[in-house]
């Protein structure tokens, strides 16, 4: 099966320029193509992993991934799919989070010589002259078509800044610019990408007479349309420090039944074959191909020994032992005459973000502290149980332990 139709059989491609086209380049040709990642963080998401996800499987089949970093385009921000405009960033900001990205992208891609590279558009555009910008690429651009785009539409009404209505335009020039110097023919990106696709293949074909070509991916959704890559306390991170191994693999532990076998096809290098035993699967059996699917995710994001401690973590977990849960280490400073409220520690731990949140998780019923569920939120944590170890079940998935420093 050639690489092309196995990303349709994982259901992984949304809009393509031409797709007969871009079959033949990626079954004939090597094809160097490219995604571009904005650094508006200091750390990957799972969302940028599908991205990830995708290149890897065209590396792995032969092709030259561009991982265009955004030091230029991170300045602005891009509109698409938002309701406000982006926090800017300084120019500080984003270079310590171009530094991040690559460290990340390195577990996943092959960057030695001839294999792949890391582009950052800084290079070009924030030495760019105004007017001869729009001399030689604004004027490509009709104003009419843009406000037509769907990345534009959600905003248009509500409030869309100029600053902000230039980003199509330095997203096109990208492509043009990569597709001269490096002769990238194809640009992806996930499907809230398509406008700004599009406007790098007609810039390309306006100023050189050459094809290029654009592919968009599914975002990754729910099997009820909801983005996935969010909890209660944020963003699931790939950064270790953001989001730890044991929380990651928790997060795809946990996840909907529905979503598994969409998830083990779209993000994981399980053979279509293999996926295909897990999707017969039934009732409790689902629950080994979550524990499959959690597995080799944090394999691939954090490494074989975070992710067998997280897998032995999360048995442990689920037996009653707690060996190997994330931990929070307590200064008996913390405490007030050796003790402390439940309210305060599970904030403390980072369970809840504040006292009114712990408050109203413990009155309702959600927390259980040694196996025994907490109803008052002024309930005492002395010193001695936390020299012992606290145990905390927040609802029936997050696991914590507290102990004495």
């Amino acid at each position: 099966m050639g690489i092309f139709q196995e990303l349709k059989d994982r259901g992984m491609l949304a809009q393509t320029t031409n797709e007969t086209e871009l079959e033949r380049l990626f079954e004939t040709e090597k094809v160097v193509f490219y995604i571009g990642f904005d650094p508006t963080a200091d750390s990957l998401h799972v969302g940028h992993f599908l991205q990830m996800m995708v290149m890897a499987r065209l590396q792995k089949a032969g092709h030259f991934p561009i991982a265009l970093m955004g030091g230029g385009t991170g300045m602005i921000g891009d509109p698409s799919g938002r309701t406000d405009m982006r926090k800017m960033l300084t120019r500080k900001n984003i270079d310590h989070n171009v530094s991040c990205f690559k460290k990340q992208m390195q577990r996943l891609l092959d960057f030695s010589e001839g294999k792949a590279m890391i582009v950052n558009n800084a290079d070009w555009l924030l030495d760019l002259n105004y007017v001869e910008f729009l001399r030689e690429v604004g004027v490509h651009f009709s104003v009419n078509r843009m406000l037509s785009a769907e990345c534009f539409k959600s905003r248009y009404e509500r409030g869309l800044t100029f600053f902000e209505f230039n980003y199509m335009l330095m997203q096109g020039y990208d492509f043009y610019r990569l597709c001269e110097d490096y002769n990238c023919r194809v640009e992806l990106g996930g499907d809230d990408q398509w406008s700004n696709i599009l406007a790098g293949v007609e810039l390309i074909r306006r100023k050189t007479g050459k094809a290029a070509y654009g592919m968009t991916f599914k975002l990754l959704t729910t099997s009820d349309g909801r983005k996935m890559g969010k909890t209660q306390s944020g963003a699931v991170w790939l950064d270790a420090r953001k989001t730890s191994p044991y929380d990651f693999f928790q997060y795809w532990r946990n996840i909907d039944d529905a979503d598994v076998i969409n998830c083990m096809k779209m993000l994981t290098f399980l053979t279509l074959d293999e996926i295909a035993v897990y999707e017969k699967a039934e009732g409790v059996k689902i629950n080994s191909a979550k524990e499959r699917l959690a597995y080799e995710l944090t394999l691939l994001v954090h490494g074989k020994e975070e992710a067998n401690s997280a897998l032995s973590a999360a048995k442990a977990v689920f037996s009653g032992q707690g060996k190997g849960m994330p931990e929070t280490k307590v200064d008996a400073s913390a405490l007030i005459d050796g003790e402390m409220t439940t309210a305060d520690l599970i904030v403390l731990c980072g369970l809840e973000k504040s006292k009114g949140d712990a408050k109203r998780t413990i009155l309702q019923g959600g927390l259980t502290i040694n196996d025994e569920k907490v109803t008052q939120f002024d309930t005492k944590i002395t010193l001695a149980m936390l020299e012992s170890g606290v145990v905390m079940k927040k609802g029936k998935k997050t696991f914590h332990k507290a102990v004495l420093k």
